[in-house]
Parts: C-alpha cells; structure tokens; sequence
C-alpha cells in the first residue's frame, strides 16, 4: 500500500502531464495559426510584389515608347534646321 506521500506526488505528477499535454496542444494551435498567418502574409507581399512589378514593367514601356517618339520629333526638328539653314 502507497502512503500518503506517494499518493500525492502520483496526484500531483499526473496532474503535470495533463497540464502538459494541454499546454502542449494549445502551443501546436498556437504554431498552426502562426503558420496561417505567415502563410498569408507571405501571399499579400508576392501579391504585391507581382503588383509592382507589372507596373514597373508598364512604366518602363510607356519610358520607352516616349523616349522613341521624342527621338524620332529630334529628327525632325534636326530635318527641319538643315532645310532652312540652307
């Protein structure tokens, strides 16, 4: 037969694992909804991301189209001061 003291310290150690287990299960919750969060934080930013680069590449080519037609109105002008220059 245990004594009093061993039946208590038995009480007392099954307490802490049941304690443990809850603790541990709340922390696995914890850990999952973190990686939720994670997870959708790191599809916002790529999101974003992709977003910005659309418009940079769109603003890039709208430079592009712009630097070309202020080329091609250069040659004219350049054109137009050879003929009246003659």
């Amino acid at each position: 037969m245990k004594s009093f003291g061993e039946l208590a310290d038995d009480q007392g150690k099954r307490e802490s694992d049941l304690l443990s287990a809850l603790m541990g299960d709340t922390g696995l919750k914890n850990l999952a909804d973190f990686e939720v969060g994670l997870d959708e934080h790191k599809s916002e930013m790529l999101f974003k991301i992709t977003t910005e680069i659309e418009d940079t590449e769109s603003a890039l080519s709208q430079v592009e189209q712009l630097a070309h037609r202020l080329k091609k109105h250069l040659e004219q002008l350049k054109g137009l001061q050879q003929i009246l220059s003659k």
